[in-house]
């Protein structure tokens, strides 16, 4: 039996107490060419792993002249099940001195600190072992389960099968589309991504572009149709009332409405919904195209902020496997497209209106053509020295459009916004990222007309500014501007 693990270069072993777990290492460690000596004080099973043709001889772990006979060995793994013995096994091998590596087995969190404390170099219970591998088993038997649950929805579709993002959908909602597309169709099922809003963001246009990933206006296809629809990271957004029934729902985030599907996976415990879709790549078995793969890799890696905002192992795993499949050099271009010159313009306009109390930083960028350069405003922003929040606002279609980063751990700036906006406009976002839309009459209490454009901003000026500082629990005098 294989375990599907390679060992490295180290070839001589030693095992100190042989039952069913010493023995099932010591049949993979032989099977690999590595030279092994067993000691174990039951007669009768040294003569059973003899006729196994394994070298096997008696001995009491505990005594000094067994630390004497397998000292000089590169590895010796204490196994026995008596936790007493193997902690003076490893008492008689620290006396002696040298360097080995030793792997011992405790029986409880408690003796596995005590090992450790002694010198042991890796703990380990096979309780714990036993319930990690339990629930691999679990998480892949799940999977397998909701594949085939998915696969079923996805095959009853007789029409067409829409995959709608959230609106003015990011990397993670596009490619997590793009997945969900790619397993339809390999199943046989037509299947088309549909948006709503905009693809604003100029890293975004490039991903899309690049990609080659075909998104549909959702107001300019006729929903009748389609016959299936799916939600692919769609909640955490404002989205339109949706008119037609959802069966499929995939998110990383839980849903603020309650969704009748057929089928459904929210796992709030990963980062991106492009680590779900990867996952669902992988059960069904798809020969994925370097563009789905390079989409989905780009989508984790945003979400997560390259790996440093809420990263968990589920998201790394993913991330790994697609790495072989991705194109790295497209990865590239979409993290470095060029600025527009309309964000060239919002950026300088926020950095010349910036205002500064303690770390947090607010600005206006006027009125603006592209709401989505407020966004590229507020990062570069937050990269100036001091300054752990930024937000920038301005005016466009009779609405405020505000974007803000956090890097601050103790502010979750999607809270700052909802407590701030919340009962007079929508705001969305987490805890470092988030964004808001007011409309700007009821902001201000005044019609919008040329006429009064600047006053206008003037008013929203002071006002979105204390709102923020304050949402912020900023008490402080203004550093500079």
């Amino acid at each position: 039996m294989s375990a599907g693990i390679t060992i490295s270069s180290m070839s001589t072993y030693a095992i100190l107490g042989c039952g069913s777990v010493g023995y099932a290492v010591a049949e993979e460690l032989v099977a690999q060419g590595k030279e092994v000596l067993i000691v174990d004080r039951d007669t009768d099973r040294v003569e059973a792993l003899r006729d196994q043709d394994l070298n096997a001889q008696g001995g009491d772990i505990r005594e000094e002249s067994v630390a004497e006979e397998v000292g000089d060995r590169d590895v010796v793994l204490i196994l026995s099940s008596d936790v007493a013995a193997n902690k003076e096994a490893v008492s008689n091998l620290q006396a002696r001195g040298g360097e080995r590596f030793t792997v011992v087995r405790a029986s409880d969190p408690v003796s596995a600190d005590e090992l450790t404390e002694m010198g042991a170099d890796v703990v380990i219970n096979p309780s714990s072992v036993i319930a990690n591998s339990a629930l691999r088993s679990l998480e892949a038997g799940e999977l397998e389960y909701k594949a085939r649950q998915l696969s079923g929805v996805i095959e009853d579709t007789s029409k067409k099968l829409a995959v709608l993002t959230h609106d003015n959908p990011d990397p993670d909602s596009i490619a997590s589309a793009a997945a969900l597309q790619t397993i339809a169709e390999s199943l046989g099922v037509e299947a088309d991504i549909l948006y709503h809003g905009e693809i604003g963001h100029q890293e975004n246009r490039a991903f899309v572009n690049l990609l080659g990933i075909e998104l549909l206006q959702r107001d300019e296809v006729d929903v009748e149709s389609y016959d299936t629809f799916a939600l692919v990271d769609h909640m955490r957004a404002t989205q339109p009332e949706l008119d037609y029934p959802v069966d499929i729902l995939i998110d990383h985030y839980e849903p603020d409405s309650e969704y009748e599907a057929e089928f459904s996976d929210v796992r709030p415990n990963v980062s991106s919904t492009s680590t779900i879709m990867t996952k669902y790549v992988q059960e069904f078995d798809i020969n994925l195209s370097e563009e789905v793969a390079t989409a989905l890799l780009y989508g984790i890696r945003a979400e997560t902020l390259d790996f440093k905002r809420d990263t968990t192992p589920a998201d790394l795993t993913a991330a790994a496997y697609l790495y072989p499949f991705a194109n790295h050099d497209t990865l590239e271009q979409v993290e470095s497209p060029s600025m527009s010159p309309e964000t060239l313009d919002v950026l300088a306009e926020a950095i010349t209106n910036r205002e500064v109390q303690g770390s947090h930083l607010v600005s206006n960028a006027g009125f603006i053509r592209d709401r989505d350069a407020l966004t590229q405003a507020a990062q570069h922003l937050l990269n100036l020295e001091g300054i752990t929040t930024s937000a920038v606002f301005g005016i466009a279609d009779d609405t405020i459009y505000l974007a803000a980063r956090s890097k601050d751990i103790r502010m979750n700036i999607g809270n700052v916004l909802q407590d701030a906006f919340d009962n007079i406009g929508e705001a969305a976002g987490h805890s470092t990222q988030a964004s808001a839309e007011i409309p700007l009459g009821i902001f201000t209490g005044i019609e919008t007309n040329e006429d009064n454009r600047d006053t206008l901003l003037s008013l929203t000026e002071e006002a979105v500014k204390k709102k923020l500082f304050d949402a912020m629990g900023v008490d402080g005098e203004t550093n500079g501007n």
